[in-house]
């Protein structure tokens, strides 16, 4: 395998431009010191868009700052009461949204059952990519999924206080993998760095932020909204089941379409690692973690079941609008590379 480039910096990025009167407001503070700052609050975090640019960014940039952090931000910013209350008015928003809009299935068994029938048809991004997606594509869907797969698994670690028994052994022996096995060179987010700079993009942690969309900011938000929540431990389960169960196919059609673009060892290598061990895991989490989870705490079933939901709901939309804009010739990028 081919030299991996750390995705990890030294320094972190800067904040991203605001796309809103909240996420406007909410960078302009962060740049100031905690308590000397005006941050966004009122008819503006109580009107915006649960699933829009700017409440997406504002809630983005919370959330960052209990991973990396911005250049020039405080560190005291990351707990300041303040902004939490800031931080609470746009997960009520987004979360009530989802609530709303996702659930579709009160038993997690009959949501994971959907998950294991892959269509003979599938339309999804990695179907496409696969068949007929040219390399400017492929190179636009790795931008968009750095915001992700550069924290891969990072969020989940938060689950594992909250559960117990098999459950957490067993969850723990998933992100074990994620992070390398013991081989910091193997963690999956290095990996994907490699994979980046392979296809030529540049695998600084949060790079993209700027030009990637709200539909893939809102796939991202939601793993950290779950992962902080101990009351929502389910539906992260849930949303963690979906991941691993999804990837093993996704991953083979990926490292397919890269191979026929001609991608170097690296990039193919992130998704064929995946393929294998997500084969594995998906056994894992569904047995070891959920089964485990719902025998001691049986009430955590419809949470776990929306985890599920909401996931799908969030990932269709984010491959709807990035396939709508590829069919019409466009980027799918605010900023196209």
């Amino acid at each position: 395998m081919s030299e991996t480039h750390p995705a990890t910096i030294s320094q972190p990025m800067p904040l991203p431009t605001g796309r809103g009167e909240v996420s406007g407001a909410l960078v302009d503070a962060l740049v100031r010191e905690p308590g000397g700052a005006t941050l966004p609050g009122g008819q503006s975090l109580r009107e915006a868009d649960p699933y829009g640019d700017d409440l997406q960014l504002a809630l983005y940039v919370c959330y960052e700052l209990h991973y990396q952090g911005f250049s020039g931000v405080a560190d005291a910013w990351e707990w300041d009461p303040e902004l939490l209350r800031v931080r609470q008015a746009l997960e009520r928003r987004f979360l009530d949204a989802l609530r709303s809009d996702a659930t579709t299935h009160d038993a997690p068994d009959a949501a994971v059952a959907e998950l294991l029938v892959e269509p003979a048809d599938g339309t999804g991004v990695s179907h496409f990519l696969r068949r007929e997606g040219e390399l400017w594509q492929m190179r636009e869907y790795i931008a968009h999924r750095s915001l992700y797969q550069l924290k891969e698994a990072d969020p989940h670690v938060w689950v594992l206080p909250r559960l117990r028994g098999q459950a957490k052994a067993a969850m723990a022996a998933v992100e074990y993998d994620e992070f390398g096995a013991g081989h910091g060179d193997r963690v999956h987010a290095e990996l994907f760095a490699a994979l980046m700079a392979d296809l030529g993009l540049d695998p600084t942690y949060n790079h993209y932020l700027d030009a990637t969309s709200a539909r893939m900011l809102a796939v991202v938000n939601m793993m950290s909204l779950l992962g902080l929540h101990r009351a929502l431990r389910g539906a992260l389960v849930g949303h963690f089941a979906t991941v691993e169960i999804t990837s093993s196919p996704a991953s083979d059609r990926l490292a397919q379409a890269l191979r026929r673009l001609g991608a170097g060892e690296a990039a193919v290598f992130f998704y064929t690692e995946h393929v294998e061990a997500d084969a594995v895991h998906e056994q894992v989490v569904r047995h070891g973690v959920i089964d485990d989870l719902l025998k001691r705490e049986p009430g955590l079933a419809a949470d776990v079941a929306f985890g599920v939901d909401a996931t799908v709901f969030l990932e269709d939309r984010f491959a709807e609008e990035v396939l709508d804009t590829w069919r019409k010739g466009r980027s799918s990028l605010r900023v196209p590379l």
